[in-house]
């Protein structure tokens, strides 16, 4: 059974001093365990997926705000090659899979065939049925692995998602997330329905288990994502060595330089 991260409707309110507080309460554990992952090797997977408009973007950045972007990778590939399209279709997504003392979050990922290609006709219905049977134990051999794997996806309603794509059109600051495929999307929401159902009784394992988050509310699914992520892998709190700074060297014979280096105006 796909599980739900928040079981409460999405549309209640959440100020944003209170949700800016739990946020950073959550960063720090979030470093807690950036810190884990190296000393532990640790190694996990998030997958992000959901239907345009349902806010994967911005809960990803939440995550991965105050961390380092060295642990805490995004993946987030662009459309294949053509090359690409002649290989294993896991193949492109394996070299991302995280080694010891990282954190990979895809934003988007190999569910992409069960999602877009599908619904837009991008590969063929027996690829797509092929994908769904051979998932299961792609993803038991991640886990077998020692990599933690969770799979997220954000659930948005038909109203929410409207309003979040048509303010796009206006926003200069959000035009470049409204794509044509988005539209076509938006017209296909049955469509994709369906596809989702398919690909949770077909991927929803006890090994690599689904979990929804209502995402009407962006604030409260960004705070409950990460506390659920927080939750499912294990990092305990590393003692902090205490930081002394040594004294700066003496100046000697050092003098400022005089190159006219170019600094940029000074606008603000």
């Amino acid at each position: 059974m796909v599980s739900a991260v928040d079981n409460a409707p999405g549309g209640d309110k959440m100020e944003r001093k209170d949700y800016e507080r739990e946020l950073t309460r959550l960063h720090v554990e979030l470093v807690k365990l950036q810190l884990w992952a190296v000393h532990s090797g640790l190694k996990a997977c998030i997958v992000f997926e959901g239907r345009d408009g349902a806010g994967k973007g911005g809960t990803i950045k939440a995550i991965t705000e105050r961390v380092s972007p060295r642990i805490f990778r995004v993946v987030a590939l662009p459309a294949p090659t053509e090359r690409e399209t002649t290989q294993m279709y896991a193949q492109r997504y394996i070299p991302h899979l995280p080694a010891g003392g990282e954190i990979v979050i895809f934003d988007r990922s190999w569910y992409n065939r069960a999602g877009v290609e599908r619904v837009m006709g991008f590969c063929t219905d027996d690829l797509a049925r092929r994908f769904l049977l051979v998932t299961p134990m792609f993803e038991r051999a991640i886990v077998d692995a020692g990599i933690i794997l969770l799979k997220y996806w954000l659930e948005v309603s038909p109203e929410e998602q409207a309003r979040r794509l048509e303010a796009r059109v206006d926003d200069p600051r959000k035009i470049w997330k409204l794509s044509g495929l988005d539209l076509k999307f938006y017209g296909r929401w049955y469509d994709y329905s369906r596809a989702r159902d398919e690909m949770f009784r077909a991927t929803d394992t006890a090994w690599a288990p689904w979990y929804v988050v209502r995402s009407d509310n962006k604030r409260r699914a960004r705070l409950n994502t990460i506390t659920h992520i927080l939750s499912k892998i294990p990092y305990q709190e590393l003692p902090r060595e205490h930081v002394h700074f040594p004294k700066r060297q003496p100046k000697g014979d050092y003098k400022e330089s005089d190159y006219p280096f170019r600094l940029i105006p000074e606008v603000f």
